[in-house]
């Protein structure tokens, strides 16, 4: 029990890690994704700018290209132009120059700018793919290891059921040892060992009183009997062997009966479905079920009406136990019956074993119902 709580602690603990670390691989994607963005959004202005500066460059060449040749001509041409004229062509000339040299550097900025931004965009857009191709396969390898674990997870905790389950059947069937031991005690070993004691006294009696040995012999046999019907109703609780012979659901009309008439509760027995030979498993713990129900409502019900109803479909056996007595809080369920050997807990218990369903309704002053349904394997029609 130890080593499985551990390792569920393990597989909590590695799950929780996985979900983080895809926590975390999600937020790297989106941090990526923003950079992309952002150095996208900037390289769409550096072009822009890019552009403007160009067609300015171009402008800028064009203007300085004419000055130039008005330039040329005005030195050809010197005595033509007065001097006020020969300055501003020179001034113009040289502030153009200034421009244009400006605007060069200023275009051979942006154009690197523009280049290194490109490179930046190409190297975020392929760690964006990167980004975005490990949330993919982390999230199959997520699905994959989450479904793997947590099944696992339940396998285990399935485990740990069934071992609880088969440690309280363990249990429950040395309770029953107990009480079987101590009904041979109580019972036929007390009786026979009666029977020697009468014996010996009817031996002595043959010669001395031949008519209270007759009486002795007479009130012996009556023992006998008694003792005979003790024994055979302990061999029928151990394993009825008309549940061999004629199946379950004659066994338990049988059993239904001989409650009627043993006890003041009337009580019905009711069967739908065709007569089915059932697994010994399924037969043997659907009739323990019953029978232990039947003595809890002859004990503790203080009902006066009880039905028990069987349904066989072609994948489950239904039962419905039901009495009109006086119920029980539901928070008393698992001490009720406590000594009996298979309580209403252990009802439940070997329903589980076998991958049933098992419900229970009682409250005080109405009653009691037991509903359980079990998965079957069939062989064949009776």
């Amino acid at each position: 029990m130890l080593i499985i709580d551990r390792l569920t602690k393990i597989i909590r603990s590695t799950l929780e890690a996985i979900e983080k670390s895809q926590n975390q691989i999600f937020e790297i994607a989106e941090e990526a994704r923003n950079q992309f963005r952002m150095i996208e959004e900037e390289l769409l202005q550096a072009k822009m700018k890019t552009e403007e500066v160009i067609l300015q460059v171009d402008q800028l060449t064009k203007l300085e290209k004419d000055i130039r040749y008005r330039l040329m001509i005005v030195n050809k041409n010197f005595r033509d132009f007065s001097e006020e004229d020969i300055k501003e062509v020179y001034e113009k000339a040289k502030d153009l120059q200034l421009q244009l040299m400006v605007k060069k550097n200023e275009e051979q900025i942006l154009i690197n700018r523009r280049t290194e931004l490109e490179l930046r965009l190409k190297a975020a857009k392929d760690t964006l793919k990167k980004a975005e191709k490990l949330i993919s396969q982390i999230g199959v390898v997520m699905g994959y290891l989450s479904g793997d674990l947590k099944d696992i997870h339940m396998q285990l905790e399935d485990f740990k059921e069934k071992q609880y389950l088969g440690i309280k059947v363990i249990q429950a069937q040395e309770e029953e040892r107990y009480r079987l031991s101590r009904d041979i005690h109580d019972g036929p070993a007390q009786i026979l060992a009666n029977l020697v004691l009468k014996s010996e006294l009817c031996e002595k009696l043959i010669d001395i009183d031949s008519n209270k040995a007759k009486e002795e012999l007479k009130a012996l046999r009556t023992v006998m009997r008694c003792s005979l019907k003790d024994v055979r109703k302990m061999i029928y609780d151990l394993r009825p062997m008309s549940l061999d012979d004629l199946g379950l659901i004659p066994t338990v009309e049988r059993l239904v009966t001989q409650h009627s008439e043993e006890s003041s509760i009337f009580t019905e027995f009711n069967f739908f479905g065709n007569k089915i030979k059932l697994m010994q498993v399924i037969e043997l713990a659907a009739f323990r079920i019953i029978q232990e129900s039947l003595n809890n409502i002859r004990k503790h019900s203080k009902a006066t009406r009880a039905n028990v109803k069987i349904e066989l479909t072609k994948k489950n056996i239904n039962i419905v136990i039901s009495d009109n007595g006086i119920g029980f809080c539901r928070e008393t369920v698992k001490r009720a019956d406590e000594n009996s050997g298979y309580g209403l807990l252990s009802m439940e218990e070997r329903v589980l074993l076998l991958n049933g369903r098992f419900e229970l309704n009682t409250s005080p002053g109405n009653g009691t119902k037991i509903l359980i349904s079990i998965p079957i394997d069939v062989y064949g029609e009776v």
